[in-house]
């Protein structure tokens, strides 16, 4: 199928072809960067089998998402002037992405070479290569930001004509962060994140929202488990562009969902409920005020 975008859209063309989306849940180990890479890969290797061309992984999924033992610089990693991470203990996360020629997207620690530390999703691409490809913006609570600085903007990763825009949990909460991205040509919107127990509702309000406000699918990824302070709520799933689930995990348990997207529902969808193209630039002058 060739298509162009609707008017008043993004000027990027619709993809030609379906894009197979993997999301996975996992419990992480808290500071073992190396056995969680291993896990990381065992969730990549059942998506690639699947038929999966990119993989989704929760935030902060290396070091685990315990901000105790992220105090430990130990659980970085590190990324060069270009943001290349070259780090031994992704090995088998590497291994995974070029055999099952997936791109894998997943949540780390990043030193960056002027000593900032971020809260990043790390891009995996099919030949193995590792990028700090985002740098998340809106950092959650006292204990992100003590331990981390906000990057300082969005991230589009394009792969095999898909334009998917890069967000990492609490971003997802800002209708304006996956805005951006679809104002960017995002046909998609990948959100590794770290929703606890208890703020089900939230997690599963915030992503199908994101997906219809821009008639773009969303690939939402959870960790699992932890009997720490930190307990986390899983429910993996990947949204069409109305907000529906199209896949979905439960709360608890380790999980890969996998789904195609269809550019044939980006351009329906987008042509029917058509908020993205008819936004206004701003919203007028001051506002009236009236009382009553």
């Amino acid at each position: 199928m060739t298509a162009s975008a609707p008017m008043g859209a993004p000027a990027h063309p619709v993809p030609a072809e379906a894009l197979t989306v993997a999301a996975g849940q996992a419990e992480a180990v808290p500071g073992d960067l190396a056995g969680n890479a291993a896990t990381a890969a065992r969730l990549v290797r059942e998506a690639a089998a699947r038929g999966a061309t990119v993989v989704v992984l929760p935030e902060l999924f290396l070091p685990a998402y315990h901000p105790p033992t992220l105090a430990d610089p130990a659980t970085d990693v590190a990324a060069d002037g270009v943001g290349l991470v070259d780090d031994a203990r992704l090995e088998p996360l590497r291994s995974a992405a070029r055999d099952g020629s997936a791109v894998v997207v997943v949540g780390a620690a990043v030193r960056h070479p002027d000593d900032r530390r971020t809260c990043s999703a790390l891009v995996v691409d099919r030949a193995g290569t590792v990028n700090a490809g985002y740098d998340k913006q809106h950092l959650c609570g006292p204990y992100e930001k003590a331990l981390f600085t906000p990057g300082v903007r969005g991230a589009t990763l394009t792969v095999d004509g898909w334009r998917l825009g890069l967000g990492i949990c609490y971003d997802g909460c800002f209708p304006e962060h996956g805005r951006a991205a679809a104002a960017d040509g995002a046909h998609a919107y990948l959100c590794p994140s770290g929703y606890e127990r208890g703020s089900e509702h939230r997690r599963d309000l915030y992503y199908p929202a994101r997906a219809l406000d821009n008639g773009m699918y969303v690939v939402f990824a959870n960790p699992v488990g932890a009997a720490t302070r930190w307990r986390f709520n899983g429910g993996a799933a990947v949204y069409d562009p109305q907000g529906r689930p199209l896949v979905r995990a439960a709360d608890d348990g380790e999980a890969v969902v996998v789904t195609a997207c269809d550019p044939a529902e980006l351009v329906r969808v987008r042509a029917t409920h058509s908020m993205l193209a008819d936004r206004l630039s701003d919203q007028g002058g001051p506002r009236a005020s009236i009382a009553a």
